[in-house]
């Protein structure tokens, strides 16, 4: 039997009466080329329409839109959600003691950051900065914030050295902030927020550093006050912890 596709005069003939249907045009490397770029230009389109909308918002959408699509970016959207939930599973600061450390820190898991705060009661700056951490913890909770008594965590960890702040990622040590020298006296939240997106833990929104760059006391280092001397001790103590 011939083949019906095949491009004969016969065949010609046949399609022009009608028994045979229209060959189907051969589509060439432009017209692919073509094809596959206006595929991308619609994708595109539909991402920077639709990309950010909320569920509400595509439902609001649907008889304007393609069905297909909608249902789309809608279940892509609620997959998002559900690993923002996933993701989201902190939101409180964690007493723990030195028995809790390695469950707590080095197993925290993939992608987590750590934020351990050791203090004592009674230290006014420990205490200013665990209420910042409970802020905090509300705030980003994709971070494990952390809280223990130096004592019972380190022991023997010097009175001095506090408050001080760990940073872990997946049981790795990645910054430390040791002594009252790394805090001001009166460290607002804010500030504190800005000091540990410096470690990469949390994506802060503040867009600069509310301390600021405030001047050295010169005053107080001529005198030999605490100011001019902690930097040193931070030091020898970082070298110790």
């Amino acid at each position: 039997m011939q083949d019906v596709n095949e491009d004969t005069e016969w065949n010609d003939i046949l399609r022009a009466k009608g028994i045979l249907p229209p060959k189907e045009p051969e589509i060439t490397e432009e017209a692919l080329t073509e094809m596959i770029e206006q595929t991308i230009q619609e994708k595109q389109s539909h991402e920077a329409r639709l990309g950010d909308l909320s569920l509400d918002q595509l439902a609001d959408l649907e008889d304007d839109e393609d069905e297909a699509i909608i249902l789309e970016f809608r279940k892509r959207r609620l997959e998002e959600m559900k690993k923002e939930a996933q993701a989201a599973k902190f939101g409180e600061v964690i007493e723990i003691s030195g028995v809790d450390y390695v469950e707590q820190v080095n197993k925290a898991g993939s992608g987590i950051y750590v934020f351990l705060h050791l203090y004592k009661p009674g230290i006014p700056l420990c205490t200013l900065i665990n209420q910042h951490f409970k802020v905090l913890a509300a705030k980003f909770p994709k971070v494990k914030f952390i809280k223990s008594i130096s004592s019972t965590c380190i022991p023997d960890f010097p009175d001095r050295n506090l408050p001080a702040i760990f940073v872990y990622l997946e049981g790795s040590a990645k910054k430390q902030f040791i002594g009252p020298q790394q805090f001001s006296d009166r460290i607002s939240c804010d500030e504190l927020e800005w000091l540990l997106s410096t470690t990469g833990g949390i994506k802060t929104d503040l867009e600069c550093n509310p301390r600021g760059d405030k001047p050295r006391d010169v005053l107080m280092s001529s005198l030999g006050g605490t100011r001019g001397t902690r930097k040193e001790d931070s030091e020898s103590d970082e070298d110790d912890w």
